[in-house]
């Protein structure tokens, strides 16, 4: 990325009404058969231009063609029984009904490679694809077969590796990896959750990039936040596993949070992409609290290395609040910019 400050957002954006339920997650599609893949393409293409109109210089689907960031790509693999379901704890956090691993793990074909194809086709601006992380994943299933939370994370790992190499591929410059299990499981991240997701990364030349959040803004999520005090220490458990990686960008939740924001030495010598806005609220964060954000984290990390991002996805805003968002993240990145002279 030649570009100083690239912005961009994690990932996930608000779908039209007329393909699923808007501010909702894991919402049904509206359509089917062939109308739904052209209703997904048509999303994919409202998505892109909607990024580009508030000047994002890192394009993402902003997950359009999925119901959940998480299950969809869990639905495409062999070993997955999606019809008789388990309720379990999401993140020691809420309850949710979720598919059941029930034989061997495999990926049978692939699952986002299409669509980055197509998404390819619109833009010449780099394109970044999130995937689910293998420890993540092993969080939002109930496993019948392996019984061992490792095992599986390493079947999961072998099945993104290959899902992630012929996203490289289709053109996609940065892979990122959505590991919010991260910022709660501290031991297995560093036993095996770390090793896993290398895995995942095995033998890839795109960049690629790790999103470590505290969750979507959904009352699940806010609630447990609430009970983090005044000092967000989470990623300091995990960031020297990270530091001593091989993963090139890290995603971090810094704006309204409680996240001392010089935890970023611990991972000095990544790209970090700093989230500047709160996906947990309504409020439209101005340009100047974006770039106070931007001014703070310049001070542990080089310029070279901040990308200005957003706390989590934005699946659960409206749309005009995300869009409101994304333009507030490009303006306040763009005084700074002004302030440095670039």
């Amino acid at each position: 990325m030649k570009k100083l400050l690239p912005t961009s957002t994690v990932g996930s954006l608000p779908k039209p009404a007329w393909l699923a339920t808007p501010e909702k997650l894991w919402s049904p599609w509206k359509l089917e058969g062939d109308k739904l893949l052209e209703g997904k393409q048509d999303a994919l293409r409202i998505s892109l231009h909607e990024q580009q109109l508030a000047g994002l210089d890192i394009i993402c689907d902003g997950e359009q063609t999925r119901q959940h960031f998480v299950t969809t790509f869990i639905e495409h693999l062999s070993g997955v029984d999606f019809e008789n379901r388990k309720t379990v704890k999401i993140r020691d956090r809420y309850d949710a009904s979720v598919p059941i691993v029930v034989d061997e793990i495999s990926r049978r074909k692939s699952v986002f490679v299409e669509d980055a194809k197509f998404l390819r086709k619109q833009t010449n601006k780099p394109i970044k694809w999130a995937l689910p992380g293998p420890m993540t994943m092993v969080d939002t299933l109930y496993d019948n077969h392996y019984k061992s939370r490792e095992k599986l994370a390493w079947e999961f790992a072998k099945a993104l590796n290959e899902e992630a190499k012929e996203l490289q591929k289709a053109g996609v410059d940065i892979i990122q990896f959505d590991e919010p299990a991260f910022n709660v499981f501290f031991e297995e991240v560093n036993d095996w959750g770390m090793a896993t997701l290398e895995r995942a990364m095995e033998d890839l030349n795109c960049e690629t990039a790790v999103h470590i959040c505290y969750g979507y803004g959904i009352k699940a999520n806010n609630d447990w936040k609430k009970t983090l005090g005044s000092e967000w220490r989470q990623y300091e458990e995990i960031f020297p596993e990270i530091q001593n990686s091989n993963i090139d960008i890290v995603s971090l939740e810094c704006h309204n949070s409680g996240v001392p924001i010089d935890l970023i030495e611990l991972i000095s010598e990544k790209k970090v992409m700093v989230g500047a806005i709160d996906v947990a609220t309504n409020k439209i964060e101005t340009p100047e609290e974006v770039a106070n954000t931007l001014r703070k984290a310049l001070e542990f990390v080089a310029i070279e290395n901040l990308y200005p991002c957003t706390n989590c996805g934005m699946a659960p805003l409206s749309r005009k609040v995300a869009q409101d968002k994304l333009n507030a993240l490009t303006a306040g990145t763009e005084i700074i910019r002004k302030e440095l002279s670039i």
